[in-house]
């Protein structure tokens, strides 16, 4: 049977639930946001030691302005509010992408939850906040560019110098919302993942559903490219 130490998931589906039901799309990401909670919680308390969630990528910034003004502001509520869910439930918080370019309330805010749950120990929830693998991997080479030559580029060096560096690889990556593609999510992290498509749009997912993705992910037959 398959351990599932690192979880991730692609979030999709919030705008087109919104529209099925004559609502604006930020009433999607609203009820999204609740389905965060849930979800982060029964990982916490079902042994999962990794949760990434894929919160807003790179290209995301292409859409509406007033969408991403939104979704600044959502995404910085939610962090205040979930405040006291990751010290009750001794979680710990991390992000990974490119933080520099949010406004200063939303930066402090996402620095003061790393640092006040360091040392949790329970489950680790990471988000991606102005995450995309290509950026990701083009900041890691500019980093190490000239620490080293090219002969001296490990496999190794190149892992330490991630956004997630000291965290496994993915065992199980999820995509809600019907679509089947990556997105630009964790390239790397994903090279020997199982993989679940879902029709569920991300705020109708729930824990149930999870559980069955996972029962399903304990009986594949994982063979990391042997036989």
């Amino acid at each position: 049977m398959n351990e599932l130490a690192h979880l991730a998931i692609i979030m999709d589906g919030n705008g087109r639930w919104a529209q099925a039901q004559n609502k604006a799309r930020i009433e999607g990401h609203k009820a999204g946001a609740k389905i965060v909670r849930d979800i982060t919680i029964w990982c916490a308390k079902n042994t999962i030691e990794y949760l990434t969630l894929y919160a807003f990528s790179t290209e995301n910034w292409k859409r509406p302005k007033a969408e991403v003004n939104f979704l600044m502001k959502l995404l910085l509520k939610y962090l205040k509010s979930e405040k006291k869910t990751y010290l009750d439930n001794n979680i710990r918080f991390k992000a990974i992408g490119d933080i520099s370019l949010f406004n200063n309330p939303l930066k402090e805010m996402i620095l003061d939850l790393e640092e006040c749950t360091k040392n949790n120990t329970n489950l680790t929830q990471i988000l991606a906040l102005n995450y995309g693998s290509r950026d990701e991997i083009l900041r890691c080479f500019q980093k190490i560019f000239h620490k080293y030559t090219a002969e001296t580029i490990l496999e190794k060096i190149i892992q330490e110098n991630l956004d997630t560096a000291g965290i496994p690889d993915v065992d199980l990556l999820i995509r809600t919302g019907g679509e089947q593609r990556i997105s630009n999510f964790l390239l790397w992290q994903i090279s020997y993942a199982e993989l679940h498509f879902t029709q569920t749009f991300w705020p109708d997912f729930n824990t149930q559903e999870l559980e069955s993705i996972i029962t399903n992910f304990k009986q594949r037959n994982r063979r990391f490219g042997g036989l």
